[in-house]
Formats: C-alpha cells, sequence, structure tokens
C-alpha cells in the first residue's frame, strides 16, 4: 500500500465524512483524517493509482457538494456521520471566516460599532451618515450619505436580524467570489435602494435591510442559475422572507418599514446574480484545500 496522500481538505467535518464514503463506494481506497490545523478535517488517499479518478471525483463534489447522489451513497453503505464534539472547531471556524471574508466582518463591526455608540449617547456617526435630499448632496458633495443608512440601526431587532443575514450570505458570496464582488454588490445595492427609497419616504430611514434582500436575490437567483456553484438558499427560507417583504406593504406591524428599499434591493440582487452568472465563469475554488 501507498504511503497516505491528502486528497482533498475541509474546514467541516461532515462533508469530509460524506466525500470518504462516496470515493469508497466508487470503488477508490480512502479513509477520513482529523488534524488540528485551519483545514481539519482531510480524506486521505490511501492508494497513488486511483488519484487521477479521485481527484476529479473530489472536484466534482466541491462544486456541487449538495448532490444527492452522495447523501445516497451514505445510506447505501449504512454509515452514519458521527461529528467530533469539539468546541474549540467552531470557535476555529468562526476566526477562520473572519480571515477569509474580511469585507463581511468589517462591514459587521462598522454597524455594531455605530450601534454602541449611539447607545451611549454618542449621535455623531448618525448625523454624519444620515440621508440628504439629492438636491442638498448636490450642494454639499457629502455623496457618502448615499451609503450611510446602510450602516445605521434603530433597535436591538433591527440590526440583529440584518446582521445575522449580512454575516451568513455576505461571507458565502466574499469567499466564493472574492471581496471585489461583494464590495460591488454592497455599494449597488446601497446606494440604488436607499436613493429609492428616499425618493419614496424622505431621508429618515436606516438600516442594512436593502443590501441584506439583495444578498438574498443575488444567492436565491444564483441557487436557480448556476446550481453547480452550490451556492443556493432554502426554499422555506426564501418563502419566509418574501412573505416579510409583502407583510412591510401591508402596515400592520408596530415598526415602519423601508418597503422600498427591501424591494428595491431584491431587484438588484437578481440582477447582481445574472451578471454573475453571464459571467460563464465557476467562481474559483481551492481544490486541494476547502
Amino acid at each position: 500500500m501507498s504511503t497516505p496522500l491528502k486528497l482533498v481538505a475541509f474546514s467541516k467535518e461532515q462533508p469530509a465524512r460524506l466525500l470518504t464514503i462516496y470515493l469508497i463506494e466508487q470503488g477508490i481506497q480512502v479513509e477520513y483524517q482529523y488534524s488540528d490545523n485551519e483545514y481539519s478535517h482531510g480524506v486521505m488517499l490511501l492508494e497513488s493509482s486511483d488519484q487521477i479518478k479521485a481527484k476529479k471525483l473530489a472536484e466534482e463534489f466541491v462544486l456541487n457538494p449538495n448532490n444527492v447522489k452522495y447523501q445516497t451513497a451514505a445510506w447505501h453503505s449504512g454509515e452514519t456521520v458521527s461529528l467530533i464534539p469539539d468546541a474549540s472547531l467552531s470557535a476555529a471556524k468562526t476566526l477562520y471566516d473572519l480571515k477569509q471574508a474580511p469585507f463581511t466582518s468589517s462591514i459587521l463591526a462598522i454597524c455594531l460599532l455605530i450601534y454602541l455608540l449611539a447607545m451611549v449617547g454618542v449621535s455623531a456617526p448618525y448625523l454624519w451618515l444620515k440621508i440628504q435630499p439629492i438636491a442638498m448632496l448636490v450642494d454639499t458633495g457629502q455623496w457618502w450619505r448615499l451609503l450611510g443608512p446602510a450602516l445605521i440601526h434603530f433597535s436591538v431587532l433591527h440590526i440583529a436580524f440584518n446582521l445575522l443575514w449580512w454575516w451568513t450570505l455576505g461571507k458565502q458570496i466574499e469567499i466564493t467570489f472574492g471581496l471585489s464582488s461583494l464590495l460591488l454588490l454592497f455599494v449597488f445595492s446601497a446606494v440604488v435602494s436607499n436613493v429609492a427609497q428616499l425618493m419614496v419616504s424622505g431621508p429618515n430611514f436606516g438600516g442594512l435591510s436593502g443590501v441584506v434582500y439583495a444578498l438574498v436575490g443575488c444567492v436565491w437567483w444564483l441557487g436557480w442559475l448556476k446550481p453547480s456553484w452550490g451556492l443556493s438558499l432554502p426554499k422555506p427560507i426564501v418563502v419566509f422572507l418574501l412573505v416579510w417583504l409583502v407583510v412591510g406593504y401591508l402596515d400592520i406591524l408596530p415598526v415602519h418599514m423601508a418597503n422600498t428599499a427591501h424591494t428595491v434591493g431584491l431587484t438588484c440582487g437578481c440582477l447582481f446574480a445574472w451578471f454573475l452568472a453571464t459571467r460563464a465563469k465557476a467562481p474559483r475554488i481551492n481544490k486541494s484545500e476547502f
């Protein structure tokens, strides 16, 4: 038997286990191996003669790990995926995500800082970021205010909801397509949704939700346009967010929602997904470490 060769490594255990089971079912001798580093969960190839076939199958898995055939292989084998109960892995994974998604992390930190400052009575950031009528912006030249509302929040529930979705979806886009793509989507959706809301209701609004709905639209449509890229949203989540969007227009909630920003943001995200998909280029994925 040859010296074991690391075929691929993952930051989570489940995909490593699933790929191991699938490759064994395909007649390739591999084993799961845990190591204490960034990519803790490895799939080790035991026979070098299987390398070409194993690498091809591993690349297919990395591009579309949610394909039902992998779970089916686990069912056929009769094996269960037993996860290592190590709390330190979660902390390590969070630190890894922070490093891999610096723009996502930065926007999250900025929003939190601005909100916490307001909680202790420091309102200067709010005044500096509040959007102004277009005619006033032309006079003052303070065009950063077109982005400003995306960074300010008015309640714990408001900021918690927005930052949860920003972190969940933003890091997926940034890790998959790079910082520049998420930056472009952020600026595009924030400016367009903020200006649209300004035209409808005036300057008294704020929140990252226009951008969040852009992320939802982007990931949702990429899952439909390019399912092989591995980005998607479960249908119940999509339905919940769309229903929440409609509820905002019914004006039955105790808070006033920036409905125009939400709708325009969602549209921006769908358009951005189309832009990414028509580039006809699969996202860059490191085939040896994932």
